[in-house]
């Protein structure tokens, strides 16, 4: 296994190509990641705060048409 200063060597030396592609694939890994975080907050109800907020809002006719 190759560690980090390795690694970010090996990234240094990608074409723009390859960098873009690397690149494009962290991105998929992070947002994959996050609606993992967010599904699992959801679930476990952490978000509840959320959604009680925007009741309120609602109720005070404090939200504004998109």
């Amino acid at each position: 296994m190759q560690n980090v200063e390795e690694i970010l060597s090996s990234i240094e030396s990608l074409s723009r190509e390859e960098f873009a592609r690397l690149r494009e694939w962290f991105y998929e890994r992070d947002w994959e990641r996050w609606d993992k975080e967010i599904e699992e907050d959801s679930k476990s109800g952490k978000l509840g705060f959320l959604v009680k907020e925007a009741l309120a809002e609602k109720t005070d006719e404090k939200l504004k048409e998109l």
